[in-house]
């Protein structure tokens, strides 16, 4: 994922409100979000390139999401995909916590990464360019191509528009995080990061939705754990064969968080 806005255990009615972008190369074979066969417990897309995945949640109530740490000087061609760190976590019954202290004596084998994971315990953050592991306390966040709340045009205005949500009371309310998502306004070149690529990407990078011939947002995904155990999860993925032109298909997944198998709830 490139984009993660959540706000955690600060409203009335949800304890986890999440929104977030995924932007990959166009021709990366993707599965959007559904029931993972080998593991029906566990909801999420899949990338068929690596095999991980990038956000997923389980029906005992195990989260996690992955972003990149952009820096292309430091690229470890053979590294292991970042993708199963979120997998791993979703499919193993390790506490939150401990699962990031175990990953954090290996972080170093990984190309750079942001990882969130949770449980019923709470919510953790960590990257392998800090190695610090932070229990995230109540709040709203944002979570780009940088460490935990980088002040980056997309970060700073995703989380007003979360904040703003949470506000008039439409946080709650699947369409209006979707339309946040949904944002392509460029940031102006004084407010652009230095991460590498040269000026002309980080323009592209710039908004949160982003768009262009051959990379760009394929899906935006929104979580809702409301504090009665009831979960919602839908993702609005895109085939796109230009920056211009774009189909999008909707999925949606509701079921209440137990500790032991259910039926689907899928509907």
């Amino acid at each position: 994922m490139c984009l993660i806005l959540f706000a955690y255990d600060i409203h009335p009615q949800y304890r986890l409100l999440l929104a977030a972008n995924r932007d990959e190369f166009y021709e990366r074979p993707t599965l959007p979000l559904d029931v993972w066969e080998d593991r029906p417990d566990i909801f999420a897309g899949r990338d068929l390139k690596g095999g991980g995945t990038w956000l997923g949640i389980s029906r005992s109530g195990r989260i996690a999401a992955v972003t990149n740490y952009r820096d292309p000087r430091r690229v470890l061609p053979q590294a292991p995909s970042r993708g199963f760190l979120v997998g791993d976590y979703l499919a193993g019954s390790e506490p939150a916590e401990r699962y990031l202290s175990r990953i954090a004596s290996e972080a170093h084998r990984y190309n750079g990464f942001n990882l969130i994971v949770g449980d019923r315990g709470g919510l953790w953050y960590l990257s392998n360019q800090s190695a610090e592991i932070l229990h995230i306390e109540p709040g709203v966040y944002g979570l780009s191509n940088h460490l935990l709340n980088t002040s980056w045009p997309k970060v700073r205005n995703g989380k007003a528009g979360l904040q703003k949500l949470i506000e008039e009371g439409q946080a709650g309310r699947i369409e209006p995080m979707l339309a946040l998502l949904a944002d392509k306004t460029p940031a102006a070149d004084n407010a652009l990061p230095d991460t590498g690529v040269g000026l002309q990407w980080e323009r592209v990078l710039s908004p949160i939705f982003i768009t262009s011939a051959t990379y760009g947002t394929r899906s935006s995904s929104v979580i809702q754990v409301s504090r009665n155990g009831k979960v919602t999860f839908v993702e609005r993925s895109f085939t796109c064969q230009s920056g211009e032109t774009c189909r999008s298909e909707d999925r949606r997944f509701s079921f209440s968080l137990t500790s032991g198998p259910c039926e689907n709830g899928r509907n």
